[in-house]
Protein backbone atom coordinates (compact mmCIF):
# COMPACT_ATOMS: atom_id res chain seq x y z
CA UNK A 1 0.00 0.00 0.00
CA UNK A 2 1.41 3.34 -0.96
CA UNK A 3 1.95 6.12 1.54
CA UNK A 4 0.20 9.52 0.79
CA UNK A 5 0.87 12.69 3.31
CA UNK A 6 -1.79 13.81 5.39
CA UNK A 7 -4.50 10.44 4.71
CA UNK A 8 -3.98 9.16 7.47
CA UNK A 9 -3.71 11.75 10.21
CA UNK A 10 -7.66 12.37 10.80
CA UNK A 11 -9.31 9.22 12.85
CA UNK A 12 -12.98 8.15 13.54
CA UNK A 13 -13.24 8.39 17.47
CA UNK A 14 -15.08 6.12 19.75
CA UNK A 15 -18.39 4.52 19.01
CA UNK A 16 -20.75 5.71 15.87
CA UNK A 17 -23.59 7.90 16.35
CA UNK A 18 -25.71 10.44 14.34
CA UNK A 19 -27.79 13.37 15.00
CA UNK A 20 -31.43 12.91 15.43
CA UNK A 21 -33.16 13.21 11.92
CA UNK A 22 -34.59 16.60 11.27
CA UNK A 23 -37.96 17.67 10.16
CA UNK A 24 -36.04 19.65 7.35
CA UNK A 25 -33.20 17.33 5.94
CA UNK A 26 -31.32 19.99 3.94
CA UNK A 27 -30.28 22.61 7.12
CA UNK A 28 -27.19 21.01 6.82
CA UNK A 29 -27.13 21.29 2.80
CA UNK A 30 -27.91 25.33 2.62
CA UNK A 31 -24.75 25.57 5.51
CA UNK A 32 -22.55 23.85 3.42
CA UNK A 33 -22.49 25.87 0.48
CA UNK A 34 -19.25 26.89 1.18
CA UNK A 35 -16.57 26.52 -1.11
CA UNK A 36 -13.61 24.88 -1.09
CA UNK A 37 -10.15 26.94 -1.65
CA UNK A 38 -8.34 24.82 -4.84
CA UNK A 39 -8.60 26.02 -8.95
CA UNK A 40 -12.16 27.19 -9.57
CA UNK A 41 -12.35 27.44 -13.09
CA UNK A 42 -13.83 30.11 -15.17
CA UNK A 43 -17.47 29.47 -15.60
CA UNK A 44 -17.69 26.70 -12.71
CA UNK A 45 -19.50 28.94 -10.51
CA UNK A 46 -22.52 30.62 -10.16
CA UNK A 47 -20.90 34.13 -10.71
CA UNK A 48 -19.52 32.83 -13.48
CA UNK A 49 -21.30 33.48 -17.06
CA UNK A 50 -24.84 33.94 -15.77
CA UNK A 51 -25.68 34.74 -19.34
CA UNK A 52 -24.45 31.94 -20.78
CA UNK A 53 -27.39 31.13 -23.86
CA UNK A 54 -26.69 28.06 -26.52
CA UNK A 55 -29.29 26.40 -28.53
CA UNK A 56 -29.60 22.29 -29.13
CA UNK A 57 -30.59 19.29 -27.23
CA UNK A 58 -28.18 18.06 -24.94
CA UNK A 59 -28.95 14.38 -23.89
CA UNK A 60 -27.73 13.36 -19.94
CA UNK A 61 -27.16 10.09 -19.00
CA UNK A 62 -28.52 10.26 -15.03
CA UNK A 63 -30.87 7.71 -12.87
CA UNK A 64 -33.36 9.92 -10.90
CA UNK A 65 -31.60 9.69 -7.10
CA UNK A 66 -30.80 12.36 -4.31
CA UNK A 67 -27.20 12.92 -5.79
CA UNK A 68 -28.64 14.56 -8.93
CA UNK A 69 -31.63 16.21 -7.81
CA UNK A 70 -30.87 19.56 -9.25
CA UNK A 71 -30.49 18.31 -12.98
CA UNK A 72 -34.72 17.47 -12.78
CA UNK A 73 -35.27 20.89 -10.68
CA UNK A 74 -32.88 22.85 -13.64
CA UNK A 75 -35.78 20.65 -16.34
CA UNK A 76 -38.45 21.26 -14.35
CA UNK A 77 -38.08 25.00 -13.60
CA UNK A 78 -36.61 25.90 -17.24
CA UNK A 79 -33.19 27.16 -16.31
CA UNK A 80 -31.97 24.92 -19.31
CA UNK A 81 -34.87 26.18 -21.70
CA UNK A 82 -33.90 29.37 -20.37
CA UNK A 83 -30.60 29.42 -21.22
CA UNK A 84 -31.40 27.92 -24.96
CA UNK A 85 -30.86 24.09 -24.20
CA UNK A 86 -33.39 21.58 -24.04
CA UNK A 87 -32.08 18.87 -21.75
CA UNK A 88 -33.13 15.11 -22.53
CA UNK A 89 -32.65 12.46 -19.40
CA UNK A 90 -31.74 8.78 -20.15
CA UNK A 91 -32.37 7.23 -16.90
CA UNK A 92 -31.73 3.76 -17.35
CA UNK A 93 -27.95 3.16 -18.00
CA UNK A 94 -25.15 1.26 -16.32
CA UNK A 95 -21.91 2.69 -15.71
CA UNK A 96 -20.51 0.68 -18.93
CA UNK A 97 -23.68 1.97 -21.38
CA UNK A 98 -22.73 5.62 -19.83
CA UNK A 99 -19.20 5.14 -21.47
CA UNK A 100 -20.52 3.24 -24.50
CA UNK A 101 -22.84 6.36 -24.80
CA UNK A 102 -20.39 8.99 -24.49
CA UNK A 103 -18.27 6.77 -27.59
CA UNK A 104 -21.21 6.77 -29.76
CA UNK A 105 -22.76 10.25 -29.35
CA UNK A 106 -25.81 8.52 -28.00
CA UNK A 107 -25.44 10.47 -24.73
CA UNK A 108 -23.56 14.24 -24.55
CA UNK A 109 -22.98 14.37 -21.23
CA UNK A 110 -23.33 11.58 -18.20
CA UNK A 111 -23.72 11.89 -14.24
CA UNK A 112 -21.58 9.37 -12.18
CA UNK A 113 -19.59 9.11 -9.51
CA UNK A 114 -15.79 9.98 -9.52
CA UNK A 115 -14.09 7.14 -8.96
CA UNK A 116 -15.60 5.38 -11.71
CA UNK A 117 -15.01 7.83 -14.24
CA UNK A 118 -11.13 8.25 -12.84
CA UNK A 119 -11.13 4.47 -13.29
CA UNK A 120 -12.04 4.78 -16.96
CA UNK A 121 -10.05 7.91 -17.65
CA UNK A 122 -6.95 5.54 -17.18
CA UNK A 123 -8.16 2.64 -19.18
CA UNK A 124 -7.72 2.45 -22.84
CA UNK A 125 -9.64 2.87 -25.11
CA UNK A 126 -11.89 5.37 -23.69
CA UNK A 127 -12.84 8.65 -24.61
CA UNK A 128 -10.99 11.44 -23.20
CA UNK A 129 -13.19 12.55 -20.54
CA UNK A 130 -13.56 15.78 -19.10
CA UNK A 131 -15.36 16.94 -15.80
CA UNK A 132 -18.32 19.50 -16.98
CA UNK A 133 -19.45 20.19 -13.01
CA UNK A 134 -18.81 18.92 -9.93
CA UNK A 135 -22.48 17.18 -8.60
CA UNK A 136 -22.51 15.94 -5.48
CA UNK A 137 -20.32 17.07 -1.92
CA UNK A 138 -20.20 14.36 1.30
CA UNK A 139 -21.46 16.01 4.51
CA UNK A 140 -21.45 13.98 7.52
CA UNK A 141 -24.12 11.02 7.12
CA UNK A 142 -24.13 10.21 3.77
CA UNK A 143 -22.51 7.31 3.55
CA UNK A 144 -22.47 4.89 6.57
CA UNK A 145 -21.69 1.42 7.19
CA UNK A 146 -24.70 0.44 9.45
CA UNK A 147 -25.84 -2.91 11.05
CA UNK A 148 -28.72 -4.59 12.94
CA UNK A 149 -29.64 -2.97 16.49
CA UNK A 150 -28.01 -5.30 19.24
CA UNK A 151 -25.17 -6.65 16.74
CA UNK A 152 -21.91 -7.27 18.47
CA UNK A 153 -20.25 -4.65 16.13
CA UNK A 154 -20.01 -1.47 18.02
CA UNK A 155 -17.22 0.23 16.33
CA UNK A 156 -15.02 0.26 13.43
CA UNK A 157 -12.90 -2.16 15.06
CA UNK A 158 -15.49 -5.00 15.38
CA UNK A 159 -15.38 -5.09 11.77
CA UNK A 160 -12.71 -6.75 11.09
CA UNK A 161 -13.80 -10.55 9.73
CA UNK A 162 -16.74 -9.54 9.07
CA UNK A 163 -19.10 -8.98 6.00
CA UNK A 164 -20.07 -6.00 4.95
CA UNK A 165 -22.81 -5.52 2.04
CA UNK A 166 -22.19 -3.13 -0.32
CA UNK A 167 -23.66 -1.80 -4.08
CA UNK A 168 -22.42 -4.02 -6.90
CA UNK A 169 -19.21 -2.12 -8.62
CA UNK A 170 -19.77 -0.73 -12.25
CA UNK A 171 -16.56 0.33 -13.70
CA UNK A 172 -13.99 -0.78 -11.00
CA UNK A 173 -12.90 -4.27 -11.03
CA UNK A 174 -12.98 -5.98 -7.12
CA UNK A 175 -9.36 -7.10 -6.74
CA UNK A 176 -5.94 -5.65 -8.25
CA UNK A 177 -3.65 -6.82 -11.05
CA UNK A 178 -2.52 -9.26 -8.33
CA UNK A 179 -5.57 -10.30 -6.90
CA UNK A 180 -5.60 -8.62 -3.81
CA UNK A 181 -8.42 -6.78 -2.93
CA UNK A 182 -9.07 -2.88 -3.37
CA UNK A 183 -12.19 -0.36 -3.16
CA UNK A 184 -14.12 -0.73 -6.25
CA UNK A 185 -16.08 1.56 -6.16
CA UNK A 186 -16.84 5.66 -4.57
CA UNK A 187 -18.56 4.33 -1.52
CA UNK A 188 -15.68 1.76 -0.39
CA UNK A 189 -13.32 4.29 -1.28
CA UNK A 190 -14.36 6.50 1.07
CA UNK A 191 -15.19 3.56 3.53
CA UNK A 192 -11.52 2.30 3.12
CA UNK A 193 -10.13 5.65 3.98
CA UNK A 194 -11.94 6.05 7.02
CA UNK A 195 -11.17 2.52 8.28
CA UNK A 196 -7.55 3.38 7.70
CA UNK A 197 -7.46 6.27 9.49
CA UNK A 198 -8.76 3.79 12.48
CA UNK A 199 -6.45 0.99 12.54
CA UNK A 200 -8.88 -1.39 10.57
CA UNK A 201 -7.35 -3.64 7.86
CA UNK A 202 -9.97 -3.46 5.07
CA UNK A 203 -8.82 -5.83 3.08
CA UNK A 204 -9.46 -8.25 5.83
CA UNK A 205 -13.56 -7.37 5.62
CA UNK A 206 -15.61 -9.24 3.12
CA UNK A 207 -17.32 -6.98 1.02
CA UNK A 208 -20.06 -8.60 -0.39
CA UNK A 209 -21.01 -6.65 -3.89
CA UNK A 210 -25.06 -6.79 -4.23
CA UNK A 211 -27.69 -5.10 -5.92
CA UNK A 212 -28.41 -2.23 -3.78
CA UNK A 213 -31.74 -2.65 -3.77
CA UNK A 214 -30.55 -6.25 -1.82
CA UNK A 215 -28.99 -4.81 0.42
CA UNK A 216 -31.60 -4.24 3.08
CA UNK A 217 -32.78 -7.97 2.96
CA UNK A 218 -29.04 -9.46 3.39
CA UNK A 219 -28.67 -7.25 6.52
CA UNK A 220 -32.44 -8.27 7.75
CA UNK A 221 -31.87 -11.66 7.39
CA UNK A 222 -28.37 -12.34 8.19
CA UNK A 223 -26.57 -12.20 4.73
CA UNK A 224 -24.00 -9.70 5.98
CA UNK A 225 -23.06 -8.34 9.45
CA UNK A 226 -23.07 -5.00 7.98
CA UNK A 227 -24.38 -2.87 4.75
CA UNK A 228 -21.90 0.31 2.98
CA UNK A 229 -25.28 2.50 2.30
CA UNK A 230 -26.22 5.56 0.82
CA UNK A 231 -29.51 7.62 1.24
CA UNK A 232 -32.31 6.75 0.96
CA UNK A 233 -31.16 3.47 1.97
CA UNK A 234 -29.76 4.81 5.44
CA UNK A 235 -33.12 6.16 5.90
CA UNK A 236 -34.82 2.87 5.12
CA UNK A 237 -32.16 0.98 6.86
CA UNK A 238 -32.89 2.95 10.28
CA UNK A 239 -36.72 3.56 10.00
CA UNK A 240 -37.81 -0.18 8.73
CA UNK A 241 -34.93 -2.14 10.38
CA UNK A 242 -33.68 -0.16 13.63
CA UNK A 243 -30.23 -0.13 12.11
CA UNK A 244 -27.71 1.77 13.94
CA UNK A 245 -24.50 3.37 12.13
CA UNK A 246 -20.84 2.10 13.06
CA UNK A 247 -18.94 4.03 10.78
CA UNK A 248 -19.74 7.90 9.13
CA UNK A 249 -17.46 7.02 5.57
CA UNK A 250 -17.56 11.00 5.18
CA UNK A 251 -15.48 11.93 7.84
CA UNK A 252 -11.63 13.13 8.50
CA UNK A 253 -9.67 12.69 5.06
CA UNK A 254 -13.09 11.81 3.35
CA UNK A 255 -14.47 14.94 4.86
CA UNK A 256 -16.39 17.02 2.25
CA UNK A 257 -15.24 14.41 -0.59
CA UNK A 258 -16.46 14.78 -3.84
CA UNK A 259 -18.56 11.98 -4.83
CA UNK A 260 -20.27 12.35 -8.07
CA UNK A 261 -19.78 14.93 -10.53
CA UNK A 262 -21.00 15.41 -14.99
CA UNK A 263 -18.98 14.38 -17.43
CA UNK A 264 -18.17 14.60 -21.21
CA UNK A 265 -16.18 13.29 -23.71
CA UNK A 266 -13.52 15.96 -24.83
CA UNK A 267 -14.27 15.80 -28.55
CA UNK A 268 -18.04 16.65 -28.09
CA UNK A 269 -17.21 19.49 -25.43
CA UNK A 270 -14.67 20.88 -28.33
CA UNK A 271 -16.77 21.08 -30.71
CA UNK A 272 -19.91 22.24 -28.71
CA UNK A 273 -18.29 24.34 -25.96
CA UNK A 274 -20.81 27.22 -26.08
CA UNK A 275 -23.75 24.70 -25.41
CA UNK A 276 -21.58 22.41 -22.36
CA UNK A 277 -20.76 26.00 -21.01
CA UNK A 278 -24.30 26.78 -20.80
CA UNK A 279 -25.53 23.91 -19.61
CA UNK A 280 -23.42 24.27 -16.67
CA UNK A 281 -24.25 28.05 -15.92
CA UNK A 282 -28.11 26.93 -15.86
CA UNK A 283 -26.61 23.53 -13.78
CA UNK A 284 -25.21 26.12 -11.19
CA UNK A 285 -28.47 27.76 -10.58
CA UNK A 286 -30.26 24.84 -10.06
CA UNK A 287 -27.47 23.31 -7.58
CA UNK A 288 -28.10 26.67 -5.67
CA UNK A 289 -32.00 25.89 -5.91
CA UNK A 290 -31.15 22.36 -4.34
CA UNK A 291 -30.15 24.41 -0.45
CA UNK A 292 -33.62 25.05 -0.08
CA UNK A 293 -36.42 22.66 0.97
CA UNK A 294 -39.47 22.95 -1.49
CA UNK A 295 -37.52 22.37 -5.37
CA UNK A 296 -35.08 19.43 -3.70
CA UNK A 297 -37.80 17.90 -1.87
CA UNK A 298 -40.09 18.24 -4.85
CA UNK A 299 -37.60 17.12 -7.66
CA UNK A 300 -36.70 13.54 -5.28
CA UNK A 301 -40.88 13.00 -5.04
CA UNK A 302 -41.96 13.71 -8.49
CA UNK A 303 -38.51 12.42 -10.21
CA UNK A 304 -36.63 10.03 -8.09
CA UNK A 305 -40.17 8.44 -7.20
CA UNK A 306 -39.73 9.63 -3.26
CA UNK A 307 -43.01 9.91 -0.80
CA UNK A 308 -42.70 13.26 0.56
CA UNK A 309 -42.30 12.51 4.00
CA UNK A 310 -39.07 10.35 3.00
CA UNK A 311 -37.71 13.24 1.01
CA UNK A 312 -38.11 15.45 4.18
CA UNK A 313 -36.03 13.03 6.31
CA UNK A 314 -33.31 12.39 4.61
CA UNK A 315 -29.63 13.51 5.14
CA UNK A 316 -28.53 15.52 2.27
CA UNK A 317 -24.50 16.27 0.92
CA UNK A 318 -23.54 19.50 -0.42
CA UNK A 319 -25.07 20.59 -4.26
CA UNK A 320 -21.28 22.36 -5.35
CA UNK A 321 -21.82 25.84 -7.50
CA UNK A 322 -18.26 25.99 -8.16
CA UNK A 323 -16.16 23.18 -9.27
CA UNK A 324 -12.72 22.87 -7.11
CA UNK A 325 -10.16 21.07 -9.19
CA UNK A 326 -7.71 20.80 -5.92
CA UNK A 327 -10.68 19.36 -4.43
CA UNK A 328 -11.58 16.64 -6.67
CA UNK A 329 -7.90 15.63 -6.98
CA UNK A 330 -8.34 14.36 -3.29
CA UNK A 331 -10.86 11.53 -4.95
CA UNK A 332 -7.57 10.26 -7.33
CA UNK A 333 -5.34 10.70 -4.14
CA UNK A 334 -7.07 8.27 -2.56
CA UNK A 335 -7.72 5.83 -5.40
CA UNK A 336 -3.48 5.76 -6.00
CA UNK A 337 -3.12 5.17 -2.07
CA UNK A 338 -5.77 2.26 -2.16
CA UNK A 339 -3.43 1.05 -5.48
CA UNK A 340 -7.49 1.62 -7.57
CA UNK A 341 -5.24 3.63 -10.15
CA UNK A 342 -1.73 2.45 -10.95
CA UNK A 343 -0.68 6.63 -11.37
CA UNK A 344 -2.01 9.67 -10.25
CA UNK A 345 -4.30 11.69 -12.54
CA UNK A 346 -4.38 15.35 -12.91
CA UNK A 347 -7.79 16.97 -12.47
CA UNK A 348 -7.01 20.64 -14.02
CA UNK A 349 -6.16 18.64 -17.19
CA UNK A 350 -9.56 16.69 -16.38
CA UNK A 351 -12.03 20.07 -16.10
CA UNK A 352 -13.94 21.72 -18.59
CA UNK A 353 -13.14 24.83 -19.24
Amino acid sequence: MRLLSGLDQARWGGQAGRPGRRAAGVAATAIGLTLVAGCQFPGSGSSASPGATASGTITVAAAPGVADAPLYIGIKDGLFSRAGLTVKVVSNLSAQQQMSALRSGSANIVFADYADMFYAQEQKPSPHLLTVADGYDAEPNVMEILTLPGSSIVSPKYLAGKTIGTAAPQLMPRSGARGGPRPYSQDTLAAWSVLNSDNVDPSKIHWEPMPATRLLGALKSHQVDAILATEPTIYEAESQLGAVPVLDACTGATSNLPLYGYFTNKAYADRNAVAVAAFRAALDKAQAQAAMAAPLHNALTKSAGLRSQTAALLTFGTYPTTLSAQNIQRVVNLMFFFNALSGTLSVPSLVFK
